[in-house]
């Protein structure tokens, strides 16, 4: 997982349009635009941390900072 994959993916994207491209990779095929990653997998987690963030900056009304934070506590607990 790239942090600033993750940004850019925010940045530029929409929720429907990353939506979409999360359904492309599961279904192995190539999104319609470029997703950083050393192979689907990573692409497919950074997908899933921009659209996490991207909902918790529309619910909890937070900045990018605030969810990137948020998500990343996710991450290492769930790892731990």
């Amino acid at each position: 997982m790239k942090i600033p994959a993750i940004k850019k993916l925010v940045e530029t994207q929409t929720i429907e349009a990353l939506r979409e491209a999360e359904e492309q990779l599961i279904n192995e095929e190539t999104p319609a635009f470029e997703i950083e990653g050393a192979d689907e997998g990573e692409q497919l987690t950074h997908v899933f941390g921009a659209i996490w963030i991207l909902n918790h900056m529309q619910d909890h009304n937070a900045d990018f900072k605030t969810a990137l934070r948020e998500f990343t506590q996710k991450v290492r607990v769930s790892i731990s």
